[in-house]
């Protein structure tokens, strides 16, 4: 009985996303037979996130299948201080192509269509996003997932390269910090040529 309920609580803590309904249509010999396929993102805005399509007839039927497969999906997000990512990062998928970067508190979710939805669920508050190329939400969801997936924590830096978490911090710091210079740097010397 009380595992039951530890699963309706589950449930209940699951945000629900619909980045979008297309509608497909057969001809047939009598006219046209029209379907529906739904895109939908789910996570527990705590780091898990998932994404999951359906088809069906009906939309309800639709969206219903895009939940359940979404569910099947979900994976684990390492997030910095559980509001932003750890490090900047691009993911790709066919011709999506995203860039994630981390921000500090108080920026927000800046980010467009399905990328939004995707940090809404994941329990992201401060990033910033943008989509090259394509604007197929399925591409961009899919690179999205590929660009999260890549995202590392310093304690796991640490642990594969036999240091301290603190090293890794300090090492990202000081990289950022001349990070910043240089891409500065770069943008002065463009913008003298210009």
């Amino acid at each position: 009985m009380a595992q039951s309920h530890n699963v309706e609580q589950e449930e209940n803590e699951i945000i629900e996303k619909l980045v979008g309904i297309n509608r497909v249509a057969k001809v047939v010999k009598g006219g046209r037979r029209f379907g529906f396929a739904a895109l939908t993102v789910v996570g527990d805005g705590k780091g898990r996130v998932g994404a999951g399509h359906g088809k069906s007839k009906e939309v309800p039927e639709a969206m219903q299948k895009a939940l359940a497969d979404a569910k099947k999906q979900m994976f684990r997000v390492a997030l910095r201080e559980g509001r932003t990512i750890h490090h900047d990062v691009t993911g790709r998928f066919g011709a999506g192509r995203v860039i994630l970067r981390a921000a500090p508190a108080g920026t927000g979710i800046i980010a467009g269509g399905p990328m939004r939805a995707i940090f809404e669920a994941l329990g992201v508050q401060d990033i910033v996003a943008k989509s090259v190329g394509t604007s197929n939400p399925y591409n961009m969801v899919k690179a999205t997932f590929d660009a999260l997936q890549k995202t590392q924590s310093p304690r796991f830096i640490a642990s594969r390269r036999g240091k301290k978490v603190s090293d890794i911090i300090k090492q990202r710091e000081t990289a950022g910090a001349t990070g910043t210079v240089e891409a500065a740097a770069l943008a002065v010397a463009e913008e003298k040529e210009d």
